[in-house]
């Protein structure tokens, strides 16, 4: 229903969790797919497992808050694949601390690579999508940027900047046919999560009425639609997986 055949797209952050799911999901529907991350043993990986789904990757190891390395891993897309009609803005990290802890580094950090970097990415797209007179833009933020959370003010502040930038550029973009939206994940089990005790798992699973974390998947699927024409009359949303954790 979904389909993506014919298509290419880039996904950041595309070494394991959800970016990894979503550029799997992508080639499960027939796009072929550039992966960027910092770390390029996983994605050779990844690579190897979209191959097997019979479509082409490209690997590219990029820092995201490099605007140079941005406009590379662009361009190189095009060069390599053919053309581009879908953005995956997913990289991002964490440095969680109360703010009366919080260094500088801290801040500046989450923000560079949140927030930054898939201004970066965005602006290098949109010059591709703009003369092709479409595209897709995916934002990945998170149900942080909708409701805060405690000992998270930076990461908060880049989920919810991602938000605005996306309601942005849908009215800027969407006149040439280019969609933005923004999924916003609840807890789901990556990386990220597992990190926290068993206790406060437990707490958290409590406040979700699906009574669970969601898997990497479940928000490929939603990325899934966002990126096909099925959602060519979607743009400037917030797209909420979260299990129904913020109603």
């Amino acid at each position: 229903m979904f389909s993506l055949e014919g298509k290419v797209a880039i996904v950041t952050g595309a070494s394991r969790g959800i970016g990894r799911a979503i550029a799997l999901a992508f080639a499960s529907q027939g796009a072929d797919v550039a992966l960027c991350a910092r770390t390029e043993s996983a994605l050779d990986q990844v690579a190897a497992e979209v191959r097997e789904l019979g479509r082409e990757a490209l690997v590219q190891v990029v820092d995201v808050r490099d605007a140079a390395s941005a406009e590379a891993a662009i361009a190189s897309t095009v060069e390599t694949l053919g053309r581009l009609d879908i953005l995956v803005n997913n990289a991002g990290i964490t440095r969680d601390t109360l703010l009366m802890r919080m260094k500088d580094d801290d801040w500046e950090d989450v923000l560079a690579t949140n927030l930054t970097g898939p201004f970066y990415f965005t602006r290098a797209a949109a010059r591709i999508m703009l003369k092709q007179r479409g595209g897709r833009v995916l934002n990945i933020s998170s149900v942080v940027g909708l409701m805060g959370n405690v000992g998270q003010a930076n990461y908060a502040a880049s989920k919810a900047g991602i938000i605005g930038v996306t309601k942005s550029l849908a009215r800027e973009l969407g006149p040439r046919g280019v969609t933005v939206n923004a999924i916003a994940p609840g807890f789901i089990t990556t990386d990220m999560t597992s990190g926290l005790k068993d206790e406060h798992q437990s707490r958290l699973r409590d406040a979700i009425p699906l009574g669970a974390f969601g898997e990497p998947e479940d928000v490929a699927a939603a990325a899934c639609f966002l990126a096909s024409d099925a959602a060519r009359y979607v743009t400037g949303q917030v797209i909420q997986v979260d299990g129904g954790m913020r109603l």
